[in-house]
């Protein structure tokens, strides 16, 4: 395998690790954990895009259509998983609403596989916090909240630092850099349940309840936290927006590629020597982020899942040939969704991996929904029952027919996350569930 030139993969100013390992320097521009501060951020051009807009420079600022038109020139989507252009989303936040009106940040990061944001709030905090200011200005938002996971507390008390320090130096707060532009922003400590990563339940959790997903519509857009317009991003997309302030949403979006913008941080985990976040732009091969990560270990390569453990399992022949941006993975059949991107080597029992799967959505499932509730039970104890030698002929059958009939058929998305892994599997390694139905053991020799 060549080596990979990284000198043409440029950091938008997101810096990223792998539990505080740099894999790759050349990528993360010398940040090491130790320069989160205020003072480092301003030493490395931190705060100038909110300056830019502000007119804080002596320029003549940019209105909030400007601001909004760039982000929809740099093709930036959503980054937490559904992918929706970002200039779009902010376009519907009722400007002149007269009420109070909402931004929230949606740092509830439970995606088995992803640990990009909480990199991002621990190394680089600052430049989620001018995004959203920017992002407010924008919108003509005056509150925000960022919604962080609750298993990653450290993460939760260091954002906390961190907006002590904008808010003493003006860049939060009533008439920022003597603007007209106020915005204050607080931190939020979630509870470590999957299901708030969907916005809504995470709105309601945001506001005291239990966390369950809404009924859409109405949409937050209209009717988000508290009854008001509320818009919602993730953190990567936040800290994406002042790159694209100071450089044109043009120069993002040509990083990447038509439709898909801008660089995207991938979760490289499983089978692979160097486990970690890369930062590549988008539309960069498969093959060179694999590289990146050292190459597959421990065998040859056998699946990958693209996008998250929701997103369905594409075989290595299929997954060696693609490039990594919405358009190309949706195409395959799978999706882009958080960049998790989870090796799988030719010695992982497609069986055993699905059943870790299924039970993860069966535990996290809110109960709200009947087809979920019920429904990624059932997927959990099939597989158990296949992967313990104790499969039916049926039950590949059945197996098809309960993901088919969760799908599309609750409220959030959590029952087509428990369904596509179970889809995706029986589409490609079929084989493999018959085998261990006929002969109730694995045709993996390692698992056998």
């Amino acid at each position: 395998m060549s080596m990979v030139d990284l000198s043409k993969f440029k950091t938008r100013g997101v810096e990223t690790c792998f539990h505080g390992r740099h894999l790759q320097p050349q990528i993360y521009a010398g940040l090491d954990g130790r320069n989160w501060r205020l003072a480092d951020y301003v030493a490395r051009g931190g705060y100038s895009a909110l300056k830019k807009i502000l007119g804080a420079h002596g320029g003549p600022g940019m209105t909030p259509d400007q601001v909004i038109a760039e982000v929809k020139l740099s093709a930036l989507r959503g980054r937490g998983g559904a992918g929706f252009p970002t200039g779009l989303k902010w376009s519907f936040m009722p400007r002149q609403f007269p009420g109070p009106k909402y931004l929230v940040c949606n740092s509830d990061e439970g995606e088995p596989g992803t640990c990009k944001d909480r990199d991002i709030l621990s190394f680089n905090p600052h430049i989620v916090i001018e995004g959203m200011c920017i992002a407010a200005y924008a919108m003509g938002i005056r509150t925000g909240y960022n919604y962080i996971h609750g298993e990653i507390f450290e993460v939760y008390q260091r954002f906390e630092e961190a907006l002590d320090e904008a808010r003493a130096a003006g860049f939060l707060g009533d008439n920022i850099l003597g603007s007209q532009h106020s915005f204050q922003l607080h931190a939020f400590h979630g509870f470590g349940a999957y299901i708030c990563g969907e916005e809504t339940a995470l709105l309601e959790s945001l506001e005291g309840k239990k966390g369950q997903p809404r009924f859409k519509p109405p949409f937050p857009a209209s009717f988000g936290l508290y009854g008001k317009p509320t818009t919602i991003n993730n953190t990567e997309t936040f800290a994406a927006v002042p790159w694209i302030i100071n450089h044109g949403g043009q120069a993002y979006l040509e990083v990447g590629k038509p439709n898909n913008g801008g660089t995207k941080i991938f979760s490289v985990v499983g089978d692979v020597e160097r486990p970690g976040n890369f930062e590549i732009p988008m539309g960069t091969p498969f093959s060179t982020l694999l590289e990146m990560a050292g190459g597959v270990k421990g065998g040859a390569l056998k699946a990958v899942i693209p996008g998250g453990s929701s997103a369905p399992v594409l075989p290595a022949k299929v997954m060696m040939d693609l490039t990594m941006d919405y358009d190309a993975i949706a195409k395959a059949g799978s999706m882009l969704g958080s960049g998790a991107v989870i090796v799988m080597n030719d010695t992982r029992c497609m069986v055993k991996s699905l059943l870790r799967l299924s039970y993860f959505y069966q535990h996290e499932s809110c109960g709200q929904c009947t087809p979920c509730r019920e429904g990624t039970g059932w997927l959990w104890r099939l597989v158990e029952r296949i992967e313990t030698g104790k499969g039916r002929a049926e039950d590949l059958a059945l197996l098809d027919s309960v993901a088919d009939n969760i799908k599309g058929r609750t409220i959030c998305a959590l029952g087509d996350a428990a369904a596509m892994p179970v889809q995706g599997m029986l589409k490609h390694f079929r084989d493999e569930f018959a085998w261990h139905v006929d002969h109730k053991t694995c045709m993996v020799p390692q698992h056998a």
